[in-house]
Formats: C-alpha cells, sequence, structure tokens
C-alpha cells in the first residue's frame, strides 16, 4: 500500500530519437502537448523527436525542449487516465537540469509555453555560451564526491584552466567540467587515486560550471518576464538540495543552476525523507539507474511510454 509518490523528471543525455511517438500517435492529450510546442517554437521540433536525424535532436537547443515535452506529454496522458493532478498525489517533485522546468511545469508553476520558450533560449545560451575555447565533461566513476573534492582544492590547474564538479549524481559517479586541459589533468590525479574509470561525455558545452556564468546572465533576463505561480506540492532545487517554496527564489535558483552543481544524490536523500516510491517520468531509465545506486531499497518506476503509463496505472491505484 502506497502513500503518495516521488516524481522525478530527466535531463539532458536521457534523449533518444523516436521517445514519445507512441504518445502521440495513441493519445490526444500527447498530441496537443507536441503540437504546442511546435507552434510555440514555430518549428517541428516533434518532427525531429520522432524521427531524427540523430545530430540535429542532440543540439542543446532542441534536446532540451523536446526531453520537456516528452516528459509533459507522459504526465498528460497519466493524469487525463488518473482523473487527478500529478501534484496530488506527490509528496514532492524534482527535475535533474532541464527536467527542473518539467517539474515546475507539472506543478502548474510554469505553463507548457513558457517552459518550451525558455529551454530553446537555455539550450542557445548554455550553447553559445563558450566560444573558441576547448572544454570538456567527464564521467569519473568509482570515488566518493569528498575525495573528488579534496583532490580539486588541493590540485591548482593553472590560472587559465578549469576543472569544477558539475554533478554530484549518485554514490560513484561525479561529473566534471571545465576547460580541456583543467579536465584532463584533475581525472589523471583521480584514476592515479582510485578512480575506476573516466568516461568522456559527448556534450557541446561545459554544464553546470562557472564557464556557463554568462548562460546565467542571460537566463536572468530571459526569466525576469516569467511569472511563476505558487507551487502546488514540494519542490527541491538541484543548487540548494533543499525544499523551495518561494517563486521569487527559485527564480533566482534557476538562474544559478546552470553555472552551479546539480546535487541529485543529495536532493534525493532529502525528497525521501517520508516516501521510498521515485517514479521517474520522461525518456530513458537515467535517473532511475542513479537512484538505485543512492539506495538500493527504494521502490523504483521509470515512465517513458504508454506500456510503462500502464504499469503505472496499475501499481498505484490505490493512491489514484
Amino acid at each position: 500500500m502506497f502513500s503518495k509518490i516521488i516524481v522525478v523528471f530527466p535531463g539532458q543525455g536521457s534523449q533518444i530519437v523516436g521517445m514519445g511517438r507512441d504518445l502521440f500517435e495513441n493519445h490526444p492529450v500527447a498530441r496537443e502537448v507536441f503540437e504546442e510546442v511546435d507552434d510555440t517554437l514555430n518549428q517541428k521540433l516533434s518532427r525531429i523527436t520522432f524521427n531524427g536525424p540523430e545530430d540535429q535532436l542532440t543540439l542543446t537547443e532542441n534536446t532540451q525542449p523536446a526531453i520537456m515535452s516528452v516528459s509533459m506529454a507522459l504526465v498528460r496522458v497519466i493524469e487525463y487516465e488518473s482523473k487527478k493532478k500529478i501534484y496530488e498525489f506527490s509528496e514532492s517533485i524534482l527535475g535533474h537540469s532541464l527536467g527542473e522546468y518539467s517539474a515546475l511545469c507539472s506543478l502548474d508553476a510554469l505553463n507548457l509555453k513558457d517552459a518550451t520558450s525558455l529551454l530553446r533560449k537555455r539550450g542557445k545560451a548554455m550553447q553559445n555560451s563558450v566560444v573558441n575555447l576547448k572544454t570538456k565533461m567527464v564521467a569519473v566513476i568509482g570515488l566518493d564526491i569528498k575525495k573528488v573534492e579534496k583532490i580539486i582544492k588541493e590540485n591548482s590547474v593553472g590560472p587559465k584552466e578549469l576543472c569544477e564538479i558539475a554533478n554530484d549524481n549518485c554514490p560513484g559517479q561525479v561529473i566534471l567540467s571545465g576547460t580541456e586541459n583543467g579536465v584532463i589533468f584533475i581525472s589523471d590525479i583521480l584514476k592515479d587515486n582510485g578512480a575506476r574509470s573516466i568516461v568522456d561525455l559527448k556534450v557541446s558545452a561545459p554544464f553546470h560550471c562557472s564557464l556557463m556564468d554568462k548562460a546565467s546572465y542571460m537566463m536572468k533576463s530571459y526569466l525576469n518576464d516569467i511569472a511563476l505561480k505558487d507551487l502546488k506540492s514540494n519542490f527541491i532545487s538541484n543548487v540548494t538540495a533543499e525544499f523551495e517554496q518561494n517563486s521569487e527564489k527559485i527564480k533566482e535558483l534557476l538562474i544559478k543552476q546552470v553555472s552551479s552543481r546539480v546535487r541529485w544524490r543529495e536532493s534525493i536523500i532529502k525528497s525521501t525523507n517520508k516516501v521510498n516510491s521515485i517514479v521517474e517520468i520522461g525518456p530513458g531509465k537515467i535517473l532511475t539507474g542513479m537512484n538505485k545506486r543512492i539506495n538500493k531499497d527504494f521502490n523504483l518506476l521509470s515512465v517513458s511510454n504508454l506500456d510503462d503509463i500502464n504499469k503505472f496505472l496499475e501499481k498505484f491505484k490505490d493512491i489514484l
């Protein structure tokens, strides 16, 4: 018997060509989401999402609204079938990086049109924040966050180089971001100090580090024109790993989030103080995998298509 659930929304890296197509083809409320996103962008983003080419989908300015559109299509179908808003049976709702916009949209704090527009601008700002600079992001596997922090603090990468922690995802998985030479320098030291592996990430910019300060500044101007409504359930910020309710503070945190560490491990620990059932809504199962490494006893479910929605409705029928 379940009381409530935690809902989490994925970020960049979870995209795959064809995501959301079954929703569009089989459910009118999902189709409305994709059509509204297309209309807002004045672009057939749904066509790229469903059919590719992959190099177009992986452009940051396309990836971010595309992932959000799939997440929100899933939310709308769940709400239609359950006759309840998702926040009515959620103890808390949070998202990983761009997933925060999906989370706020599901909380009715942000409407779909504004979320779409903001993510297109956010993607472009992040993409264009670093020009004529060689940058890099890697996943460090097998080291504790405290050890990674200590090594970065004790080893200077030089005056024109940078290496910072971008994501604290789960035990044994830390993401580094910065200049190419800075990240390679720290990565080599981490390998000498017990890192099981260093995995290069195929990204177009060094996300969630201070090289994104220009993008944060641009997001400030974009968010100034947006009115966030009151949240209908608990929300945890990537930046603070704390419950946040004040809409103006949340806007400030969305600005900071672009160039700040994603504190996912801490956020999940915070959110599961009362509830241990976590449902990932969006393409892929990346967050579900990370959450399992945070606590193997969590009750986990990922929802990325119509079949998954049916499993969700059956599993949690007692609270719907």
